[in-house]
Parts: C-alpha cells; structure tokens; sequence
C-alpha cells in the first residue's frame, strides 16, 4: 500500500508539474489578469469596476468566489467534504476494543463543582449568540465580510464549545453523526443543484442569471445575487457538519464516546 501511495502522489506531482509551463511569469504585467486579453481590460480591474453593475452585490470577494470564480468554489467545498469523509473512513470504529475510560464527569449541579457550573452557564449563554451570528455572517456575506466559509466555520465552532465545555455525547445529542453527515452532504448539492437547474433552462453551469425565471420579481442581475446566497448557505451547511465531524472523530479516536 506505501509504495501504491507513493506511486499515485508521484503520479499527481507530475501532472501538476507539467502544467506549470502554460502559466503567465509570475508577475508578468503583461499577464491577461494583469494587462487583460488584446489590451482589454484586466480582470482585476473589471472585477473593481464592475462587480456591482453585473451582481448587485457590494461585496466584490462573495461576488468573486460564488458568481465569477464559482465553479472553483464549488470544488474547494468538495475538498472540504472530502477531508470529513477521508478522516471518516480512517478513524471511525465501530465496536471492538473500547479506549480506556476517562475519569468519572464532574457533578455540575448546584451542589457540584462550581467550576463547571460556572462553564456551562456562561456556555449556555453564549453558545446561542455564536450561532445566531453565524447565521448572520452567511446571511450578510454578500453585502459585508462574511459569507459560507466563515459562517459555517462560526457554527461548527459553537458544536465544538459545546462538547468541549460539556461532554461530546452532549453535543452529539444535538447534532448527531447521521445529520452531521447528511447536513454536509446537502450542502454539496445545494451547491451543485444550481448550477443544474442553470443547466436545466438551457444555460452553463451556475450561469445564475437565467434563474429569474424561477424567482418571482427579480432580473437576471438580481437572480445572480439570491443564487449567490443559496450557495452560500449550502457551503455554510458543509462546512459547520464537516468541522465538528473532524472534531467528533479526532476527540474521540473515532468512536465518538467521550471525547476529551
């Protein structure tokens, strides 16, 4: 198995390799991102002047990533569901020889260890506010700094302050493996699925702006910039179920009992 691993990373180095020369010079001015293509325009500064007049979106980073360079975003949560899914398939366990037990919880009642009372108190009023911000930085994402990877990083966070302050099993009762896993798996086909329904009336994948058919009072500058946020929160579901499954697996060896 090292030396198929080893072939297959030699094997990828050298494709990735042999691409290199079809590259632009690094910082050559006279690149098309630079100089633009036939003395056009750059892409920077189309991007600058433009963004706004093409998505009505203010925020030119979320216009970048979810409209112009979309299709880049959608693979960079593909990897992200990928890694989830690869530390799966290596830690998980189910059954046979148990981890050595931690040492028995902390009372956290009234009479318990004031502690943790005062831990789980200030969590319990906090993790609240975490997730209610989290929804917003998604929501906002493409008006302000924001959007599906911070969000969702946000969220995923607050699972993880919950497990860490309690018990994983605590967590877990909220966000359990099977809708974690399913959570991150529909975000990939929120994703996805619009650029099939782009697909679908007959334009390219996540060309946005002929999804004004199916969304009631909007042009197609406008259906670009909802597309968007549809995206966005299907990059947030992702990440935030992707996130707290590292942790859930990593914490636990893998058998998700305890944790640390």
């Amino acid at each position: 198995m090292k030396w198929l691993g080893l072939i297959a990373t030699a094997f990828t180095g050298i494709l990735l390799l042999s691409a290199t020369p079809y590259f632009p010079s690094f910082g050559d001015p006279n690149s098309p991102a630079n100089a633009g293509v036939n003395g056009g325009v750059s892409v920077s500064q189309y991007y600058i002047t433009e963004t706004y007049t093409d998505t009505k979106v203010p925020n030119i980073v979320t216009a970048v990533l979810a409209d112009y360079r979309g299709y880049d975003t959608m693979f960079e949560t593909v990897v992200i569901f990928a890694a989830g899914v690869a530390i799966f398939a290596i830690l998980r366990s189910f059954g046979g020889t148990t981890i050595p037990s931690h040492p028995t919880a902390i009372d956290t009642s009234v009479e318990g260890d004031h502690q943790r009372i005062i831990i789980g108190m200030t969590c319990k009023l906090i993790i609240p506010v975490i997730q209610l911000f989290a929804l917003y930085v998604v929501a906002h994402g493409h008006h302000s700094p924001g959007g599906g990877f911070q969000g969702g990083v946000i969220l995923g966070a607050s699972f993880i302050l919950m497990a860490l302050a309690k018990e994983l099993d605590t967590a877990l009762a909220r966000f359990s493996e099977k809708r974690y896993l399913a959570l991150a798996c529909v975000g990939i086909f929120i994703y996805s699925g619009f650029g099939l329904l782009c697909v679908a009336l007959e334009r390219n994948f996540l060309d946005y702006g002929i999804l004004h058919r199916l969304m009631p009072a909007t042009d197609e500058i406008m259906a670009r910039s909802h597309s968007m946020l549809g995206v966005e929160v299907g990059v947030a579901f992702t990440v935030t179920a992707i996130m707290f499954a590292i942790y859930a697996n990593l914490s636990s060896k893998g058998r998700l009992e305890q944790g640390f």
